[in-house]
């Protein structure tokens, strides 16, 4: 397990960091927010910040915001603390966790990404500013970032740096751990080429917390897959565009394209391309949540 010293400021008594944090949050001492941990079993355990507080003291972290290219520095609970206390030390074997927001972001994180890295739930700025944030990746939107918010200690981390924002959810209401791989619906023909693979992989990381193909995935942004494909209604090179540099092709928009600092960006957006035209001819009619639940229940073999 990877130590959180030195960044890590801690105070001696756990009564001393939850008053403090709360101070911190007044609007969470005022209305005291909930969020659901969900198991395998769909079972849900409804938390609030103090019962957080009661698993993990909480600590002041300093990590890249790679929202708003700046360092900061948060009050959050380690997350490994929170899983272990809510799953038990099973949540290690399972493949996924999936973060839904309240704005409809849902991305899908692989656990060997917490088993390599340090994650933790923030729940204020340390200076006590509102719990806010301006996102340069989205028109330079005001956006809320309770309740939770999901930070890695990144600072000192090339690969977490290059990640972006996609594992970073804000406004996160629930936490469901997934132990088969989740929606079966997006995953292309097993003999897809290896370019149309890395294409599906690039989706998963970048564009699936905010869209969906064939119904699966986040809903905050639109379907691009079913019942008509978004290959079939925008050229290829405004496609290519739309991806990078979105607000080239529409003033305003607060979707964020590729980041700059991600390698091979070029050949990534070539390889999304790729994978959308194959989903194009691989049109599946979007589940209903009655049957994602049983699917849950019972995945296929």
């Amino acid at each position: 397990m990877l130590s959180l010293a030195p960044k890590i400021l801690r105070h001696s008594l756990l009564c001393g960091l939850l008053a403090s944090a709360l101070s911190l949050a007044p609007a969470f001492a005022q209305n005291p927010i909930t969020f659901e941990f969900k198991g395998v079993d769909q079972a849900v355990k409804t938390l609030s910040l103090k019962d957080l507080g009661a698993i993990t003291p909480a600590v002041s972290l300093k990590v890249f915001e790679v929202h708003e290219n700046a360092e900061r520095i948060y009050r959050a609970f380690p997350a490994r603390p929170v899983l272990d206390k809510i799953f038990g030390k099973e949540w290690e074997k399972a493949q996924e966790i999936v973060f839904t927001s309240i704005d409809g972001y849902q991305p899908s994180i692989p656990i060997a990404k917490f088993l390599a890295y340090d994650a933790y739930f923030a729940f204020a700025h340390e200076n006590g500013a509102p719990f806010t944030m301006t996102n340069t990746l989205q028109n330079n939107e005001i956006v809320p970032l309770g309740p939770l918010y999901l930070i890695w200690d990144n600072i000192n981390s090339k690969v977490l740096l290059e990640s972006g924002a996609s594992d970073m959810p804000y406004q996160i209401k629930s936490v469901e751990i997934k132990f088969v791989a989740p929606f079966p619906n997006i995953a292309p023909p097993a003999n897809a080429s290896a370019e149309v693979q890395r294409g599906f992989a690039h989706f998963r990381k970048y564009c699936m917390a905010c869209h969906t193909i064939n119904g699966e995935g986040g809903g905050k942004a639109p379907e691009l897959n079913y019942p008509v494909s978004v290959v079939e209604y925008i050229k290829p090179e405004y496609l290519k565009r739309w991806i990078e540099n979105p607000q080239t092709i529409r003033y305003n928009t607060t979707m964020p394209g590729l980041a700059k600092e991600i390698p091979d960006r070029g050949k990534i957006t070539e390889e999304l391309i790729l994978y959308l035209k194959v989903m194009s001819i691989t049109k599946r009619a979007p589940m209903k949540p009655s049957d994602q639940g049983e699917l849950d229940r019972h995945p296929r073999p």
